[in-house]
Parts: structure tokens; C-alpha cells; sequence
């Protein structure tokens, strides 16, 4: 998409991301496992956005720290009630990432398809296991792409009010695993707004390849943070990469919402 780069995503939805995405997850039972996977360690979260994840996370007594690309994001994040206690650092998944170590590094719900390439994604995992404390975990939240279904390219509505009209524009190229697009947010008093968004995709194989080479073992994958064991059918995986062995770092426990 010609002008778009690494802060368009979170400055073009900063505004409305806690109006529209709120409650895509479940905050508590996600934070209540990554809180386990960190055993007490420091925490990192690449996109952090508004805090949605890492303002509840830091209230468990976890040490966040929370990157992002978004001043707009970042902004909103220190406006809200305990955002002060998240470690924010603006910058991008891979030049930017902070000093380790830590015991968890995770991106949640697609963030890591931000990345818009193969050789972005594979550098990510680089920079997170050399942060990454021994027998600490990469955390990856993301879709599961359908290898028999092209995603579409059209227009859509996503939401219709009395004075205001959300259009979703998208096109797609699967051979590149590439997916772009606009909401168009039309507005009685306030216009038009143009919120766009990127990325690229990767199978959960193409990630386990990823993870490999960058030194980091597959501990577990999930359907969702609640344990719901993951099938050949499951929509999206929460995959939990170790650097080392869970031995060494001790102060970590096996997590218990792991039924596979």
C-alpha cells in the first residue's frame, strides 16, 4: 500500500482500537497465563497498543514492559488508569526491541503479521531469543490461514448508525500471503477517516520454522490462552516457544491450562 508504513496501523485506529477491539479476547484468562508462563519474570510486550493486554497484566504484579511503533497508541495508553505502570518504548518489533532479559515475550491477536515479510517475521524471532531469559517463552497470538479458502478482496460494511457508516475496502494476493486494506469511517459531523491496515501472513508450520532457526523449541500450542487443546481445525493458535530448557529457569511452573 503506497505511504504506508510501520505507525500507520496504530495511528490511524488509536482512536477507536479500545471501541472496536476491546473485547476480541478474554483479558483475564489471558493475562492469568502469561502471569504463569512469567513465574514472577519481566515481560515484554511487542505491540502493546492502548494496554489492553498490559495494563491488566502489571495489575497481576508483573513486571510489562510494552513496545510500539504508535505515539498515538502509546499516548492513549498513559491516559488510562494504571497506565504508569507499564514500561513503554516506542519503536518497531525488530530494530527497536529493549534489553532482556525476560521471561516472556508475547504479541497478541495477528500483531506479529504486521510485519510484512518473511525476512521481517525471521528477524523478530532473532532479536526476541537474544532477549529472552533461559527458559524463557516467545508467545504467539494469531489466525490460522485457511489453505483452502482465498481471502477475498471487496468491500464490505462493518457497522451501520443513524449518523455514521464503517466500510471495510481489502484486496488480497495469497501467493504472497499478503492482505491490505481500509476501514472507511464516514461520519455525519466529522467526515471521512481513512484507517488503514497491512499484512502478511504465516502458517503456524512457517512459524514453527521461524522459531527453529532462531533457536526456540515449540513447549506448547493452544487454541486459545484457556488451554482448549489445538486441532486440525482450529481457527487460531496460541503457540509458546522456549529458549533453553523449562529446568533451568526454575522459578517458572509448568502451566497448568495445558491439557495436550
Amino acid at each position: 500500500m503506497r505511504g504506508y508504513d510501520d505507525s500507520s496501523y496504530g495511528d490511524g485506529f488509536a482512536d477507536v482500537y479500545d471501541e472496536w477491539y476491546q473485547g476480541i479476547s478474554d483479558i483475564d484468562t489471558t493475562t492469568a497465563a502469561l502471569a504463569e508462563l512469567a513465574g514472577g519474570g519481566r515481560v515484554l510486550e511487542l505491540g502493546v497498543g492502548t494496554g489492553r493486554l498490559a495494563i491488566p497484566l502489571a495489575a497481576l504484579g508483573v513486571e510489562v514492559n510494552g513496545l510500539d511503533t504508535s505515539e498515538r497508541m502509546l499516548e492513549r495508553l498513559a491516559t488510562k488508569d494504571g497506565g504508569r505502570s507499564v514500561h513503554v518504548h516506542q519503536g518497531d518489533m525488530v530494530d527497536d526491541m529493549p534489553a532482556g532479559p525476560f521471561a516472556v515475550v508475547f504479541v497478541a491477536y495477528n500483531t506479529f503479521f504486521n510485519l510484512l515479510s518473511d525476512a521481517r517475521q525471521r528477524a523478530c524471532f532473532e532479536q526476541v531469543a537474544a532477549r529472552l531469559a533461559d527458559g524463557g517463552v516467545f508467545v504467539i497470538e494469531a489466525f490460522v490461514p485457511d489453505p483452502h479458502h482465498d481471502p477475498a478482496s471487496g468491500v464490505s460494511v462493518r457497522s451501520v448508525a443513524a449518523d455514521r457508516v464503517v466500510l471495510s475496502v481489502s484486496t488480497a494476493d495469497p501467493d504472497a500471503q499478503r492482505a491490505e486494506g481500509q476501514y472507511v469511517d464516514i461520519t455525519e459531523a466529522g467526515g471521512v477517516r481513512l484507517r488503514p491496515w497491512s499484512i502478511r501472513w504465516a502458517t503456524p508450520a512457517q512459524i514453527d520454522e521461524m522459531a527453529t532457526a532462531a533457536g526456540l523449541t515449540l513447549l506448547h500450542r493452544w487454541e486459545a490462552f484457556d488451554g482448549t487443546p489445538f486441532g486440525s481445525d482450529s481457527p487460531r493458535h496460541v503457540s509458546v516457544f522456549c529458549k533453553g530448557t523449562r529446568a533451568n529457569y526454575p522459578s517458572v511452573r509448568p502451566s497448568p491450562l495445558d491439557r495436550s
